[in-house]
């Protein structure tokens, strides 16, 4: 199947697995709050329900630091969607202590570590040029 659309995550390739990973789920989860990106629920054969999940692929791509600040601005010239994390808050446990991180530095000097796009397809392929797919 063909989507107009693309959702992608940018990961700064120097990561830990286990920060690849957390990573990659909060900033999914900025995402999903578009509820347009949402598909239907889902249920098993036996009527137990799930959640909703995205209607379409989700790519997680890698690159470097200056890889990840060309994205980044990119990313916020053309007005997209965008989710960040970054390395302050590996260290902070709850949402109002991540807000209060990431509005504390100029976006310049962010240390991102990651970002989530979404958008037409050919507008993310070029706020992400220069990434590779991850391995």
């Amino acid at each position: 199947m063909h989507f107009d659309t693309k959702i992608a995550v940018l990961l700064r390739d120097d990561l830990a697995g286990w920060q690849r990973l957390n990573v990659t789920a909060f900033l999914a989860s900025g995402i999903a709050a578009n509820p347009d990106v949402l598909g239907e629920p889902y249920a098993d054969a036996d009527g137990t329900g799930y959640l909703p999940m995205f209607r379409q692929p989700v790519l997680v791509f890698a690159g470097d630091r200056d890889v990840l600040a060309a994205a980044h601005g990119r990313a916020v010239a053309r007005g997209m969607p965008t989710a960040v994390f970054t390395a302050d808050l590996f260290a902070t446990g709850h949402d109002e202590a991540n807000r209060a991180a990431v509005a504390a530095v100029a976006r310049e000097k962010l240390d991102l570590v990651g970002i989530a796009v979404h958008g037409p397809r050919n507008a993310v392929d070029k706020v992400l040029r220069g990434a590779v797919l991850h391995t």
